[in-house]
């Protein structure tokens, strides 16, 4: 169970490690797309009022207004898990984990369209948990 209250009201970027158990259709960018079932890693970045605190909570929560690309899958799939960097970027973090072994961007722009650097903030992994587990935290980075 991820805690809300615990994550850092500070700014920085965030990882939801996403668990889907059936294939899901996402409208997004004027298109259906649609994602296999699986483990996803979506890249976020919290640089408003409440940090990553408010930021992460609000994709916890049910029955929330649509509004970004992610909350298409969140309303549709399950936070596993949160990784959190303070003060660290999206873009970073997608790099991080585009690099490991077996990661695939399912949709081209999913939850960048505003960013030049990356082809997308959504990755899709063989084995989130494993990956997770064997991530290499440190420097106030944390897994909640």
């Amino acid at each position: 169970m991820i805690r809300v209250a615990e994550l850092p009201s500070a700014a920085g970027a965030y990882v939801l490690v996403i668990d889907t158990g059936k294939p899901i259709r996402v409208q997004i960018m004027g298109r259906t797309a649609r994602l296999l079932p699986g483990g996803y890693f979506y890249c976020g970045s919290a640089r408003g009022p409440g940090g990553i605190r408010a930021r992460v909570g609000r994709h916890l929560k049910k029955g929330k207004t649509l509004r970004w690309h992610i909350d298409r899958l969140t309303a549709a799939a399950e936070i596993r898990n949160v990784i959190v960097a303070p003060g660290g970027t999206e873009c970073a973090l997608f790099e991080l984990l585009f690099a490991l072994p077996g990661a695939e961007v399912p949709i081209p722009g999913f939850g960048s369209s505003d960013c030049r650097r990356c082809r997308s903030h959504l990755l899709r992994v063989s084995n989130a948990t494993t990956i997770v587990n064997a991530l290499p935290l440190e420097d106030g980075n944390y897994l909640v």
